[in-house]
């Protein structure tokens, strides 16, 4: 009996994992498709951000900054828990879930300490042989566990670090195949800016901007062939209008772009502190129908653009809205974001909703929820 591939299943779950699960996840170049792997690390884990169009880099202002922006955590006193849960790609009724756990802990003198694990549920998938006959059903999943921290250097600027433990199943694999698992660690660095409070516009306002440095990293390997995790900078800004005591709003921009490079012929990835320098050259996109050759990227249209508002009254009540773009010949998403969230003494409760412009997007009508408890 032909014995099935893991390499050959590897590929495919890879494929699956970024043109479906992800919907091209800022995988840049067509060379890149299927080299970078465990892209779960890049879904927008809480309500707040995902409501506001994938921003947070430059607010990171609670538990979920170790995702945005670990150094936001140098500017927070307090403790908080959260928890978030999205039911994945609804529109394929697949039984995917997407859950995100997060605490933090703060050390007067010291900084303050966080801890998250994210695990991803990609259901059932069969494994067939060379003649396509089903061998097996195995149940696939994705999982982090990382810690962070951060410690602020001076009233306005503040610094973060974080690492994590990623454990991917993909096949339960026996002895005659390669294997369907793969673990491998990453770490991210990141820097946060907050200035104090000024006028603008006849407001009190206070502007920020962020860096994040992500998922720098080891290769991960369900065979020989070894893929890229995805390394990946966001860096932002935003302003925050405070018009009374009862009355803010946010207006927020991010930006960010996969630091991945490979061979002319899709294979051998560099290690991530040789990508994130040359990484920044011009890159092949989508072929077009007709076209004999892909367009090109330039640097700038590989970045997406994340645009994002928030407005709060009384610090009880919130709502949020946010468009997302990417370059059609980068992937084409593009879709508008809504949100909502209220804060009552240590309670933090927040949701949104995505609306694709295009139809039959695997991410439309996407819903996250999220819990925030928040303790001095």
């Amino acid at each position: 009996m032909t014995r099935p591939s893991a390499r050959r299943f590897a590929r495919w779950i890879g494929f699956l994992g970024t043109a479906l699960l992800l919907f091209t996840l800022t995988t840049t170049a067509q060379a890149q498709l299927g080299q970078s792997s465990a892209l779960f690390l890049r879904i927008e884990p809480d309500s707040r951000g995902a409501g506001m169009g994938n921003t947070g880099v430059a607010i990171a202002d609670n538990a979920n900054a170790m995702f945005w922006n670990p150094a936001g955590l140098g500017f927070q006193n307090n403790a908080q828990v959260g928890i978030t849960h999205a039911n994945w790609l609804p529109e394929f009724d697949a039984g995917l879930f997407y859950e995100y756990l997060v605490g933090t802990y703060h050390v007067d003198d010291i900084g303050t300490f966080g801890a998250n694990l994210i695990f991803l549920n990609l259901g059932e998938l069969e494994v067939v042989d060379g003649d396509g006959q089903e061998v097996r059903v195995d149940n696939a999943f994705e999982m982090a566990a990382g810690l962070s921290y951060g410690r602020q250097l001076s009233e306005t600027f503040s610094v973060g670090a974080g690492a994590r433990f990623i454990y991917s199943k993909l096949s339960e694999g026996d002895g005659d195949i390669d294997s369907g698992t793969a673990t491998t660690g990453t770490f991210d660095l990141s820097a946060l800016y907050r200035s104090r409070s000024f006028d603008l516009l006849g407001a009190p306002t206070t502007f920020s901007a962020g860096a994040n440095l992500a998922n720098m990293g080891t290769y991960i390997r369900y065979s020989e062939e070894k893929q890229a995790v995805p390394t990946n900078l966001r860096i932002g800004y935003a302003f925050t209008f405070n018009f009374d005591e009862y009355n803010s709003l946010t207006f927020a921009n991010d930006f960010n772009r996969e630091l991945i490079s490979v061979d002319e012929d899709g294979t051998n990835p560099d290690p991530f502190y040789q990508a994130i320098f040359n990484s920044w050259g011009s890159v092949p996109g989508e072929r077009r129908p007709g076209d004999d050759e892909a367009t090109e990227l330039g640097v700038v249209d590989q970045f997406t653009i994340g645009t994002g508002l928030e407005y709060w009254y009384a610090d009880l009540f919130a709502l949020r809205s946010g468009y997302f773009y990417e370059h059609p010949d980068n992937g084409n998403r593009q879709f508008l974001t809504f949100g909502a969230g209220v804060r009552w003494n240590i309670v933090g409760i927040d949701f949104s909703y995505l609306y694709t412009l295009e139809e039959d997007n695997p991410l439309s009508d996407t819903l996250r929820f999220s819990l925030l408890l928040s303790f001095q």
